[in-house]
């Protein structure tokens, strides 16, 4: 499928469905193969038959991943602002932009490696497992935490890409960055015996190809144009867009992770079964989201886009297509996840009991796919845009209903009350955000105007 760049990207252009699909066709696939490795992770653990190993995976992987999901602004930041810069045909902005964000994507990612006995002992607070869950979790996260540069030098790569709508060569790196990952998990973890730790090296040593094949090849796109100046790389305006918009963002991801820690924490106070039983189903949202990222992607690159050529047909055209794509897609995942779900659940453990439970809540997991699409959609909308401080703020009101809404209802439905109260969460993101839409579109381009 052809990538959407095409010369001068500036003023007024056409948004249609094969622009759309364009982008979302290879974005849905690539960020598909991110829960399938989830999968193929879990499956290896599951094959050592004991609930406190998929637990230890599960509660590694969700402190890994509020950790690291924290610093998605490297991915989203950059994506807006590429994709604005693009529809300027600023080609100098999104150098400099690609440069500012590998430079905290390094920084940041030593200082991750540096932290991980904090982070690790942070985590074991929270989360409170058992002791043999908390020993597997030590094992993956001490491991994982390595890879911590190089994946956020993925981001800021992926960001650039996916702001100038290449989502062929996205797709090709995060099938190198995954299908290497799955690989040497199934190498390491079973063909060598490592069982988690095999997972977890299996994870730093794929990071680092694509991390460095993404490097020369976003260079190499620049290679027409002169590199900014240290003067323009710094300028202050545009550090302190960027210093708001990644703030707002981080602190955005870190609420989102807070009510997916809170999720598996509930899960684990629930015991070891209903924790893996949850991690498995908990797989199934995941795979939803990420399918979703294809919509979501086309969201951020063409809002991104027709804001930096000031054309609101695009925008407004942008918005309805990748919603009624999101939706259709939405009710067809469901339908997928209630009808095979069962034996996907066989596939990834063979725990009789854990198996047993995954059924029971099987219904509420394939309900986030239908209560998630507006706000994995309007996220793309929103990144696009550089609305980032509306995005913290929906997220702030939607997990404060969730919490709420948790602690009233646990005490009687149980688990059932846990997968009712991450439903309304995703709903109330996904409504909020839809009431802010209007008032902010007019906003954004009146001052697009003026300027």
């Amino acid at each position: 499928m052809a990538e959407i760049q095409t010369g001068k990207a500036v003023g007024p252009f056409e948004v249609t469905n094969r622009m759309v699909m364009a982008i979302s066709i290879p974005m849905a696939f690539a960020s598909l193969s991110t829960p399938l490795l989830g999968i193929v992770d879990t499956a290896v653990v599951g094959q050592f038959g004991t609930a406190a190993l998929i637990g230890g995976l599960a509660i590694g992987s969700t402190v890994f991943g509020f950790v690291f999901a924290s610093f998605n602004f490297l991915r989203t930041g950059t994506s807006g602002l590429v994709a604005q810069a693009f529809g300027q045909d600023d080609m100098g902005e999104q150098q400099a932009v690609f440069r500012r964000a590998i430079v905290i994507a390094l920084a940041l990612g030593l200082l991750l490696i540096a932290a991980s006995r904090l982070i690790e002992g942070a985590g074991l607070l929270f989360m409170r497992p058992s002791l043999d869950v908390a020993e597997a979790m030590s094992t993956y996260l001490s491991i994982r935490l390595l890879s911590s540069p190089m994946a956020l030098v993925n981001f800021a790569v992926l960001g650039v890409l996916l702001g100038q709508g290449r989502a062929m060569l996205g797709l090709s790196l995060q099938f190198l960055l995954n299908g290497i990952n799955m690989a040497m998990s199934i190498w390491l973890g079973l063909a060598l015996e490592w069982g988690l730790a095999g997972v977890a090296w299996g994870t730093v040593i794929a990071e680092g190809v694509p991390a460095a094949a993404g490097m020369v090849v976003v260079t190499a796109s620049f290679r027409r144009s002169p590199p900014p100046n240290i003067r323009s790389i710094l300028d202050r305006a545009a550090l302190g867009r960027l210093v708001s918009i990644n703030r707002d963002i981080m602190i955005r991801s870190f609420l989102l992770l807070t009510a997916f820690a809170f999720f598996t924490r509930t899960g684990a106070q629930l015991g070891p079964v209903a924790l893996a039983a949850n991690a498995i189903l908990f797989k199934f949202f995941m795979i939803a989201s990420f399918f979703s990222d294809g919509f979501t992607t086309a969201a951020e690159h063409i809002c991104g886009r027709a804001i930096g050529a000031k054309y609101p047909p695009a925008f407004h055209r942008g918005v309805r297509l990748t919603l009624v794509w999101s939706m259709a897609l939405a009710v067809a995942l469901a339908l997928t996840f209630f009808l095979m779900g069962g034996s996907l659940i066989a596939i990834m453990t063979n725990a009789p009991d854990v198996r047993a439970e995954a059924l029971a809540y099987l219904p509420w997991a394939a309900l986030t796919a239908v209560s998630g699409f507006l706000a994995f959609q309007l996220d793309g909308v929103y990144i696009g845009a550089t609305w980032s401080r509306d995005m913290r703020n929906t997220m702030a009101l939607a997990l404060v209903s969730y919490l709420v809404i948790l602690f009233a209802v646990l005490p009687i439905l149980g688990n059932h009350g846990l997968w009712l109260a991450f439903n309304i969460f995703l709903l109330t993101r996904g409504l909020s955000m839809l009431a802010v839409l209007p008032h902010r579109t007019r906003t954004t381009f009146s001052e697009a105007v003026l300027r």
